[in-house]
């Protein structure tokens, strides 16, 4: 999630760039491109733009108290994307404007405004109206905040400014709600975040400097204070939702900033035990082809024919269900090293992992861009995607969409029309498996 970031930086040495194919052809939106994270509900007066984007559909993300509503509100006005492979990429071409896919979650920069109502002791315990402790709600809100922030907030005034904390347990109930409401929605943007902080408050005397126009929840324009999310709080509240998506089979957009090692064994630790076995060569040369890929869920009862595509979506859909971990996870705007992805896409793991990137974070500073090229290049061919990140929708998310798709493509040395057809297949497996 950003804010806005500055576009492609100057300072991609001219060797690289003339070793590149160079990709002066219009843009191929007529093959399909999809932006696999955004975020314009955080814009409203942008989602009048969807009915006449170039972008096919858009996997718009959910982060706080404040757009939940919104995200269902757009995806049921504008439509939920469908399948390509259920609804035939060449009928759908002439239509106009830009599908949604709805994507519900909980964002770390605002995990503080969750608690975990599942322990014994929870962080926030306010006084029943029959208790005689003279205790009062504001007394426990302060307390939770205390106990869930570093350095512990001293300030009255800050910890005054804060919001009641809403029970995990009924965030939870009501994004069950949500993805029922939609079968394909997203449980997304979730993750760790060790750099953010918290925004100060806004005081009577500051200047007006709010933009209206913004969805409220968000930074705008306040200056940060020095308190972040205690790391063991955000994890609580990244693992319930993760479970939430395992439960209901769907995939989740994830966030991970300064955190990349604690990101992956937290995420990691939902799966434990449910590791696919990695064969070795001998095994592997001793089984039949194809045999490794069948299992006890998977063998088909006699009144199911081969061919019967309805059948098969069932047992899919069947597989991806009632399991602790996610089936298929996006690390988006991935900013770690090709070396660290290693441990995503090693053969034990038992989820499909896509990875993302946006010009907005991936090209916003001079090390992200460094390290991009050799990211990308790690990165199998079928698990690549491209997103906008951005607040807004539009001509500037679709500009931003685009060039990334473009230097995508020329890091991996594909085609443009290659590129985009490849792309959209991946992010249709990444939605609908």
């Amino acid at each position: 999630m950003c804010q806005h970031h500055q576009g492609q930086d100057d300072d991609a040495k001219p060797s690289q760039a003339e070793q590149r194919p160079v990709y002066n052809d219009p843009f191929p939106w007529h093959l399909g491109a999809y932006d696999a994270h955004c975020h314009p509900t955080d814009t409203m007066a942008s989602i009048a733009s969807l009915a006449t984007g170039r972008t096919k559909a858009l996997a718009i993300m959910a982060t706080r108290s404040q757009d939940q509503h919104l995200v269902a509100q757009v995806a049921a006005e504008h439509g939920v994307a469908e399948s390509d492979s259920s609804t035939g990429s060449d009928a759908d071409s002439a239509r106009k404007g830009c599908k949604v896919v709805p994507a519900f979650g909980w964002h770390p920069w605002f995990s503080y405004q969750l608690y975990d109502d599942s322990v014994p002791n929870p962080t926030y315990n306010p006084p029943k109206a029959e208790d005689p402790d003279t205790s009062t709600t504001e007394d426990a809100k302060i307390s939770h905040y205390k106990s869930v922030l570093s350095p512990s907030p001293q300030d009255s005034s800050f910890l005054t400014s804060l919001p009641p904390p809403t029970p995990l347990s009924s965030f939870i109930a009501s994004t069950r709600e949500h993805l029922t409401s939609f079968p394909y929605a997203l449980v997304g943007e979730i993750g760790l975040d060790k750099g953010f902080r918290l925004p100060q408050q806004r005081l009577p005397n500051d200047s007006p400097s709010r933009d209206e126009g913004l969805t409220p929840g968000g930074r705008e324009g306040r200056l940060l204070s020095p308190h972040r999310v205690q790391m063991q709080h955000q994890q609580t509240i990244l693992q319930a939702q993760l479970r939430l998506a395992g439960e209901m089979g769907r995939a989740v957009s994830v966030h991970g900033v300064q955190a990349h090692g604690i990101l992956y064994d937290t995420v990691a630790a939902c799966w434990k035990g449910h590791e696919k076995r990695v064969l070795s060569r001998r095994e592997k040369k001793s089984i039949a082809p194809g045999a490794e890929e069948s299992s006890d869920d998977e063998s088909s009862s006699g009144d199911e024919a081969d061919g019967d595509q309805s059948s098969k979506q069932k047992k899919a859909k069947r597989k991806t269900l009632g399991k602790p971990f996610p089936p298929r996870i996006c690390l988006h705007s991935y900013s770690g090293s090709a070396d660290m992805l290693k441990q995503w896409l090693h053969p034990a793991v038992p989820a499909d992992i896509f990875v993302s990137f946006s010009t907005a974070v991936n090209l916003g500073t001079d090390g992200g861009r460094a390290k991009l090229d050799a990211v990308v290049r790690a990165v199998p061919d079928d698990r690549i995607l491209v997103e906008s990140d951005l607040h807004l929708a539009g001509d500037e998310a679709e500009d931003m969409l685009e060039d990334m798709y473009r230097l995508v493509c020329e890091i991996k040395g594909w085609e443009l029309e290659h590129g985009v057809r490849t792309i959209a297949d991946n992010f249709d497996r990444f939605i609908y498996g």
